[in-house]
C-alpha cells in the first residue's frame, strides 16, 4: 500500500478508536482545519459502527487525495455484511434499523464533501466519503 494510504481492520469497538485516530492524524498531517478534523473523526467513527453494528467486520481505508492542486482526504468503508435493501430508505434522517438515532449515514454525507454508497443485499456494502481540505 502507498504511504498516504492507511487500512484499518474493524472487528471490535477498539478498531473504531484506532481508525478514528489514524484518520484525525492523517486529517491534521494533511492540514485540514480543526472543525474539519472533527468531521472527518465523527464520520469515521459513524462509518466503523455501522461495519461493527451491521456487519460484524470490515474495513476502512483512509486515503491521502490530492486533485487539481487541492488535497482531500477519502474515508472508504467496507464489509460483507447483509447488504442496504433500501439505500434510499437508509438515508432519510431519523431511519434507523439497529433501533438508534438513524443519524449514521445521513450525518456523514452532511459532514463530508462528497458521498456514494454501492450495496448488494446480501453481499455488502461500500461507502465512500471524501473532504476536501479548503485552503
Amino acid at each position: 500500500m502507498a504511504p498516504c494510504q492507511v487500512r484499518v481492520p474493524i472487528d471490535s469497538d477498539g478498531d473504531i478508536i484506532i481508525a478514528r485516530q489514524k484518520g484525525r492524524a492523517l486529517a491534521i498531517e494533511l492540514g485540514f482545519s480543526p472543525t474539519d478534523v472533527v468531521r472527518i473523526a465523527t464520520a469515521i467513527s459513524e462509518l466503523a459502527r455501522n461495519v461493527l453494528s451491521y456487519a460484524a467486520s470490515g474495513e476502512i481505508r483512509l486515503e491521502a487525495l490530492n486533485s487539481r492542486n487541492r488535497s482531500g482526504l477519502s474515508i472508504v468503508a467496507s464489509d460483507r455484511g447483509p447488504g442496504i435493501a433500501d439505500i434510499e430508505q437508509a438515508m432519510q434522517d431519523a431511519y434507523s434499523t439497529s433501533g438508534g438515532m438513524g443519524l449514521g449515514l445521513p450525518g456523514v454525507r452532511r459532514l463530508m464533501d462528497e458521498f456514494t454508497i454501492e450495496s448488494t443485499v446480501g453481499e455488502g456494502t461500500t461507502v465512500s466519503a471524501t473532504k476536501w481540505c479548503r485552503r
